[in-house]
């Protein structure tokens, strides 16, 4: 089989629908799919999709208002609510009032997640290589390269481009907020 119905992953032939945007029924494919890998490796950690997100973000803002954390990780209020609820039930986030307006409500990540960050990091690790398995450095680059172009150009069009939505590297994170975290002395 060639073209598009022969480059289908999983069997998938293109619709004929989706003719006239190859490339956008290939990133929703692979999105969906990437999605049910990130699932079953947070599954391990007790952690639904979106949560390490809304923990990433944490890790790498400290303390923030619950409404900036809606905005950050550009996901419905209520979802992120219910997200910081069982977070919490778990021990990995605290929220309370903000001192300066006891209005809105402080976010922050737990001592408690600091083994979640250690955890999230080897699994985003691990979902990068079955994600990208069998593709040289230089492919994965160019491909980041080019996603990062896609992306800007959804965001100018969406205008969901919330500021500082980019994660600190996990080396940074751990130094910000899991310092005092007793780990393994280095040897």
């Amino acid at each position: 089989m060639s073209g598009a119905q022969g480059d289908a992953a999983c069997g998938d032939a293109l619709p004929f629908a989706a003719r006239g945007g190859p490339v956008s029924h290939a990133l929703s494919r692979v999105a969906r799919l990437h999605r049910i890998a990130a699932g079953k490796l947070l599954r391990r950690l007790d952690l639904y999709p979106g949560q390490e997100f809304v923990m990433m973000r944490l890790w790498g803002a400290g303390p923030v208002r619950q409404s900036e954390l809606i905005r950050g990780v550009g996901l419905d209020p209520s979802t992120v609510t219910k997200m910081l609820q069982r977070l919490e039930q778990t021990g990995h986030v605290r929220r309370g009032p903000d001192p300066s307006d006891r209005r809105a409500v402080l976010v922050e990540a737990t001592e408690r997640s600091c083994s979640l960050l250690a955890e999230v990091t080897a699994a985003w690790t691990e979902l990068e290589e079955w994600s990208l398995a069998g593709l040289e450095p230089g492919e994965r680059q160019e491909l980041a390269r080019l996603l990062g172009k896609v992306e800007a150009n959804l965001c100018v069009e969406s205008a969901d481009c919330p500021l500082g939505r980019e994660a600190a590297a996990p080396e940074q994170l751990a130094a910000r907020e899991c310092a005092t975290e007793p780990g393994p002395v280095p040897g």
